[in-house]
Parts: structure tokens; C-alpha cells; sequence
């Protein structure tokens, strides 16, 4: 592919903080959660770059089109590739149905481009034909995005991000906007070039907190130690009492996950013959060959866990762990209990 910046590009990131910043060089924007995304265009070749370089374009062919029909013949676009779900009036991003879109089968690819369509939704301006706009202030780059996006219509499936300058409307945003789905906000300098792979932006992401019950463990990839504890609620499901997977946490230094092996070894469920039954959740959305086999334990343990959002009955991100709560009884950790966003509606937001 012909383009005026080194390929592969990685995406501009960004650094956490815990409010708002306020700044006079300061533009802020949505934060979205999808699929982080460098558009590459160069006639009808388009390849759809994931934050980690891996190609996303087989999995998103409604995209590429869109890419096609829709954006300049020759460019290169830093975006988010989101699924919304919802009636007109009361639409959201839908994580689960976004995750489900990378699967390795063609005819599966296929049908869910059809049944749960992408979007994209452009936030920075990196190359327009012959030219490399990264060394340019922002200020520069985003008045080039919206004059290449100015054609676009409410009803097509690129989109144009927000952005402002007034860091109460950004705190508006950040409080409203995640009933939507939206992850937080983002702050970026005016006059700050594009610096692919160097946290130069600042983020700014909502946290929660929740206490949930382990059921279960995944062995390190090492071979040694807890990789990660499985974390379920009670709550109803299908008309019965049933402990909900909820998600997990990955995150331990190597001693812990070594130490977390020998806690929870008497809570370990086994069978008549003392043999662990065969357990497993859902597989990775980006390798369906990986190990999804876990080892079961009894519900006795509740553990306090930080985190951002919880779409349907899953938290949408890996939790982070908190402390343990033997003042718990795992029972009383009900799904309807976890604190939530009030609903906003997507198209709200996408303007």
C-alpha cells in the first residue's frame, strides 16, 4: 500500500488521570470503546489496522466498503470501529455484539456483517493523498478531518467525533455520555503533532466499585500459578437462581498468582474420584483457538474489584482487584446491585 507515513502506524495513546484537565490549549473529545482503528486507503486496497497492528479488515467487510465508498481514495484515519444496538431514541454502543465480529469463520464473518453492521467513528487526520499531516498541531489536523468528513450524512456509517474546547461541556460529557456507552473522555493539546505509539494524550475513564464471588481459576500461561480469577453475581436467569459469569481479573504480580494456587487448593471442586471436572467459559474474541478451560471452585469467596462499566451481565473490561471481603456472604453479591450509567441515547451523541 502506497502512503506518505511509515506503515505499520501506531495509534497516538493516551495517559489516565483522574479528572478532567483543564488547559487553554485543550480539546477534548468522547471517549469511545470499540475496536481501536488506523484506516489505511489507497484506492480500493483498505486495510483496517488494529491498536496492535493486526489486520481487522476480513472480520469488518461492511467497513471496507463503507471505506471505499465514503472516504478519500488515498488516506489514513485514526478511528474506533463500534456496533451500536438499540431502537431509534434509546441506542447504545454494544460491546458483546462488537466482540463477537472476530471470528475465523468466513460464512459466520459474513452473516454478521449483515445482522450486527460496524461503524466508525474518526477522531484524527494522519495522511491525505501525497501529504503527511502527523507533524502538524492538531488544531490543523482536526480542521482537515472535518472538511475531508464534510459530506458525510446522519445516516451513513462513518461518523465525525465531538470536540470541544469548554472543559464543563467535556464534564457534561463524561457524566452523560456513558449511558451511551461511551468509556469517558479524552484531552488533547491543539498544538501537539501526532506521536504514534506515545501516551500524549490524556484520558479520563469512569470507575466503579463491586463486589463479586471467584468460582473458578485459569492456570498461567507460564504453566505456574493463577492467571486469572473467574468472577460471577447472583442474579436470575431464565426464570432460576443462577451465578452469573460476570468477568475476571488478570492482573497479579508472579508471587501472588503462585500464593492464589495454594488459597484457594481446599476450594478446589472435585469429583467422586477426586479428579476436577472439565469446566470452560467463552474463548478470546481475538483467538478462538485459545484454552477457555478453567478450574472450578466452591462460590466462598468475595473479592472487592475496581471497575469502569458493566454492559448487560458482564463488566466490559478486565476488573482490577481490590481486597478480599470475608465480611461477605457470597450470596448477597446480586447482578442488580452493581451500580450503572443512567441510559443516554447513542444517536445523541453521534450528533
Amino acid at each position: 500500500m502506497r502512503q506518505p507515513i511509515d506503515l505499520p502506524v501506531l495509534p497516538m495513546l493516551a495517559k489516565a488521570i483522574s479528572e478532567v484537565p483543564v488547559g487553554a490549549d485543550l480539546a477534548y473529545e468522547p471517549k469511545w470503546d470499540g475496536f481501536r482503528c488506523i484506516v489505511l486507503r489507497d484506492g480500493d486496497e483498505v486495510e483496517l489496522a488494529s491498536r496492535g497492528s493486526k489486520p481487522l479488515t476480513r472480520y469488518f467487510p461492511e467497513v471496507a466498503a463503507a471505506v471505499r465508498e465514503l472516504l478519500p481514495p488515498r488516506c489514513a484515519i485514526d478511528t474506533e470501529i463500534v456496533v451500536r444496538s438499540g431502537t431509534p431514541g434509546a441506542e447504545r454502543l454494544d460491546w458483546e455484539r462488537l466482540s463477537q465480529r472476530i471470528h475465523p469463520a468466513d460464512s459466520r464473518v459474513r452473516r454478521l456483517a449483515a445482522e450486527t453492521p460496524a461503524e466508525l467513528v474518526c477522531f484524527d487526520l494522519l495522511a491525505l493523498g501525497d501529504e503527511d499531516l502527523t507533524a502538524l498541531p492538531f488544531a490543523h489536523r482536526r480542521a482537515r478531518l472535518e472538511a475531508t468528513l464534510a459530506h458525510l450524512g446522519s445516516t451513513d456509517p462513518i461518523h465525525l467525533t465531538r470536540t470541544t474546547t469548554d472543559p464543563q461541556l467535556a464534564r457534561e460529557w463524561f457524566e452523560h455520555f456513558e449511558g451511551a456507552g461511551l468509556d469517558g473522555v479524552v484531552a488533547k493539546s491543539l498544538g501537539a503533532a501526532y506521536t504514534p505509539g506515545k501516551r500524549t494524550m490524556l484520558k479520563v475513564k469512569h470507575k466503579r466499585t463491586a463486589e463479586a464471588v471467584v468460582f473458578g481459576y485459569r492456570v498461567h500461561t507460564s504453566g505456574e500459578g493463577v492467571g486469572s480469577l473467574l468472577l460471577g453475581l447472583y442474579g436470575e436467569w431464565e426464570g432460576q437462581e443462577h451465578l452469573i459469569p460476570v468477568g475476571g481479573i488478570a492482573a497479579f504480580p508472579m508471587a501472588t498468582r503462585r500464593a492464589l494456587i495454594d488459597e484457594f487448593a481446599p476450594l478446589v471442586v472435585r469429583d467422586e474420584r477426586g479428579e476436577i471436572p472439565q469446566a470452560s467459559t467463552a474463548r478470546s474474541r481475538f483467538s478462538s483457538a485459545k484454552d477457555a478451560a478453567f478450574v472450578p471452585v466452591r462460590p466462598e469467596r468475595v473479592v472487592e474489584v475496581a471497575f469502569d462499566q458493566m454492559e448487560g451481565h458482564r463488566f466490559r473490561h478486565a476488573v482490577t482487584f481490590l481486597r478480599w471481603r470475608p465480611d461477605r456472604d457470597p450470596q448477597s453479591c446480586r447482578l442488580e446491585q452493581v451500580e450503572r450509567a443512567p441510559a443516554y441515547d447513542l444517536g445523541e451523541v453521534l450528533g
